[in-house]
């Protein structure tokens, strides 16, 4: 008797093998990120000396690099200090616990992203066919590397140009600035992972051109609008000036460029299998 293929074994199984089979793959989505979070967790001094509170030191990377080109074009020279001109404190009992709870989880979804990734193909490969199944290794180190560039992009450039700003921001000399951790702790954490997120574009738009929501032509018709939302995006999540606007909707761009590239490619893809497909009929 022949085996019955992925795809039919898929469509024998009702709503609920469905439900089912998802609520698996979230478990072990949960306790990957669980074991990463435990090992974040016991690593806390180097958790919150180095990478949380990085920012905070004048010693940052970013700062040094960002001095040294503004000292190169002669420009302003705010990156260049000794201090940042605030403090960081916990005004609530648990707030230091709650704090190391939060930041270990938020570590160990990051390190855990490739599986949680992993485990979203495998719930929706059954679906595919068989050569779309065997890009899933491809699939899955794309979208990896492209969360952790928008990780990495995130806690160098805006949580850095984002500190700066807020840290040394004064309305009155009378006025200190004294931040609370956990709103210190969510500035990093949002920065973190919106970068994260939205550097998942070309993944997204590679599905919706897959199953015809977005056309190569969609994207570019929209190119003008698409530049002004990214510049909106930008001036919400980076200080309110100029130059750190535009070195976070730099990259963006790119990527909305990128992804047009990649809706080309898909829809050639298709009209190719469709012209084979009509030869062989």
């Amino acid at each position: 008797m022949a085996k019955k293929s992925v795809k039919e074994v898929a469509k024998e199984m009702s709503f609920l093998d469905h439900l089912e089979d998802l609520r698996w793959h979230l478990i072990r989505c949960v306790i990957a990120v669980l074991i990463c979070a435990t090992a974040a967790f016991l690593s806390y001094k180097f958790l919150f000396d180095v990478v949380l509170l990085g920012p905070k030191k004048a010693d940052f990377v970013t700062y040094d690099i960002l001095c040294q080109l503004a000292q190169l074009v002669h420009l302003d020279d705010s990156f260049c200090f000794e201090e940042l001109p605030f403090r960081i404190q916990s005004r609530k009992v648990a707030g230091q616990f709650s704090a190391h709870i939060w930041m270990s989880i938020t570590a160990g979804f990051i390190v855990a992203f490739p599986y949680i990734i992993y485990q979203f193909w495998k719930f929706i490969s059954p679906g595919l066919h068989h050569t779309e199944r065997r890009h899933a290794r491809g699939f899955i180190t794309a979208s990896s590397m492209l969360f952790f560039l928008g990780v990495l992009f995130g806690y160098y450039v805006i949580t850095p140009l984002s500190i700066n700003f807020l840290g040394s921001y004064q309305v009155s000399k009378e006025v200190f600035n004294d931040f609370d951790l956990s709103s210190y702790t969510g500035l990093v954490r949002a920065s973190v992972l919106a970068s994260g997120l939205i550097f998942q574009l070309p993944i997204v738009i590679y599905f919706l051109t897959k199953i015809g929501l977005v056309t190569p032509e969609f994207l570019k018709t929209y190119r003008k609008y698409a530049l002004v939302i990214i510049l909106v995006i930008s001036a919400v999540i980076t200080p309110p000036d100029i130059a750190s606007q535009v070195i976070v909707a730099i990259p963006v761009l790119i990527l909305y460029e990128v992804s047009i590239v990649i809706a080309k490619w898909v829809v050639r893809k298709q009209r190719k299998k469709e012209q084979q497909l009509k030869k062989t009929s």
